[in-house]
């Protein structure tokens, strides 16, 4: 085994999660009686580079030509890319003589706020049943896995990047050398890039286990990525800390050669706070696995009281995050319910491993139970203001991370 990063052998764990099935892998009704394929989720960190990482069970192609996950669904999240395009708009002077491009584009949740505001702009998608929603909304997307043939293809086309975008795809890269000199084959010579990614620091302060899944191959801090980035001649010049997907970064970069934008100090002090937490020493990374076994014993107590007491448990959301948890955990249908979605392309189905049933969320008024588990905790604000009814019959809402939350 070799680290994707930098190539030094990879030997030391930083969490062990047992075998799991994928965890966008939503079963059909006529699948549950059938062999389910599950496979060894075992986080390893290289003792070289410090980049966390997953080996690669599954190959791009069968994990995201044909995608559950559309953007659009969170309200939150959209809100979160609008604010985005109002602050690089200014920042960076886009307009319509500007390109702007997005690797893994999703259904066009952030580029159309660009095309609202005159902004040219170009997706570039694998998952076609994704990228079709997105090009019913006008959004010009390329479906094409990124990498540097692909970067090579679109600049003999004439595409250079003015702002090169990439949300939450970083870590879904197996090939992660190749995706980030694809970047800079891409770039103008004077673009700009934004990648935001989990942050792997709070992901070990708040235990954020669950965040670990096999269609998420990497696991970054600042000090792994920048890294990767210089190797390619690709320079961070700034970062900020978001608080998205339990806390993340968003990384500022551009060709290393580009006199025209110095750094700001916001790199280094994070890269001090990175350290000063023990993300320079293997040791610190060897030490989370105690960690997730003290959640997972919450949450076991949590369904211990609750079943003792009569309860009835349902769950919100089919995020991957919630079927790492619930296979990790051996929380099944025998402790809740159902479990329901937003998204219509994952209600009948049901979750991978666990076989809960997925419904819509108007199921929770008509069964009106106990306690209500949310599996994407990042966007509890949003659910628990959406799925405030539930204190009309007494229902609390739980969280699961970094341990068990009850919320009235």
């Amino acid at each position: 085994m070799q680290c994707r990063s930098c190539d030094a052998p990879l030997e030391a764990t930083f969490c062990d999660l047992g075998m799991s099935p994928m965890a966008n892998s939503y079963l059909p009704p006529e699948a549950l009686g059938k062999a389910e394929s599950f496979y060894p989720l075992h986080a390893y960190v290289c003792s070289n580079c410090l980049l966390v990482q997953l080996l690669e069970f599954e190959s791009p192609d069968a994990i995201f030509s044909d995608y559950a996950y559309f953007s659009s669904y969170s309200s939150s999240w959209v809100d979160h890319a609008k604010r985005y395009v109002e602050a690089m708009i200014p920042r960076f002077g886009l307009g319509a003589d500007n390109l702007v491009v997005e690797i893994a584009s999703n259904d066009g949740y952030l580029l159309q706020h660009f095309v609202a505001n005159g902004v040219p702009v170009l997706g570039i998608e694998p998952a076609a049943n994704v990228a079709a929603v997105a090009q019913e909304r006008g959004i010009h997307t390329d479906v094409a896995f990124f990498g540097t043939s692909e970067a090579r293809r679109q600049v003999a086309a004439g595409v250079r990047a003015d702002l090169l975008i990439g949300n939450n795809v970083l870590a879904h890269v197996p090939d992660l050398n190749d995706f980030v000199a694809g970047l800079a084959v891409l770039l103008a010579p004077d673009g700009r890039i934004t990648i935001e990614f989990p942050h792997l620091l709070q992901l070990i302060l708040h235990s954020e286990f669950d965040t670990i899944y096999h269609e998420h191959f990497s696991y970054f801090s600042l000090i792994a990525v920048r890294t990767v980035f210089a190797r390619h001649g690709l320079r961070i010049f700034d970062v900020e800390e978001q608080p998205t997907h339990g806390g993340s970064l968003r990384i500022f970069a551009c060709h290393d050669d580009d006199a025209a934008q110095p750094n700001t100090p916001h790199v280094d002090a994070l890269l001090e706070a990175e350290r000063a937490a023990g993300l320079d020493r293997l040791e610190t990374y060897s030490d989370f696995a105690a960690q997730v076994l003290r959640t997972k014993r919450s949450l076991w107590r949590f369904f211990d009281e609750a079943i003792a007491q009569g309860k009835t448990v349902v769950a919100y959301g089919a995020p991957a995050k919630g079927n790492t948890l619930l296979n990790f955990c051996g929380v099944g249908a025998d402790m809740i319910a159902y479990t329901v979605d937003r998204s219509p392309y994952k209600q009948g189905f049901f979750l991978p491993g666990t076989h809960i049933p997925i419904h819509a969320p108007e199921h929770i008024a008509e069964t009106r139970p106990d306690y209500l588990l949310i599996l994407p905790w990042n966007l509890r604000d949003e659910i628990i203001s959406d799925m405030a009814h539930i204190r009309e019959w007494g229902g609390q809402f739980v969280l699961p991370i970094p341990e068990v939350e009850i919320v009235s």
